[in-house]
């Protein structure tokens, strides 16, 4: 719990910093973090077989790739 409740804290303060950009792409990072650690801990993750781990971790994986290239989309337009 104490975990959680300090990724809060961090992601309230860097909402309210000026990172440009990267305030954006910091504050999905740390939710990526709790996510990850309620799924290995409340969801009991660490005591599945090693495929689910792996489909875990694919997931992931694809999930940073989808958010990359929509950063790389968003960063290349021209207004």
């Amino acid at each position: 719990w104490l975990g959680l409740i300090i990724c809060t804290g961090l992601t309230v303060v860097v909402a309210g910093l000026d990172l440009g950009g990267f305030s954006i792409l910091t504050v999905l990072l740390i939710a990526s973090f709790k996510c990850s650690m309620v799924l290995y801990i409340f969801m009991h993750l660490k005591y599945e077989s090693n495929l689910i781990r792996l489909i875990f971790i694919i997931a992931v994986i694809a999930l940073a790739i989808f958010i990359g290239l929509t950063f790389t989309d968003i960063s290349f337009r021209q207004v």
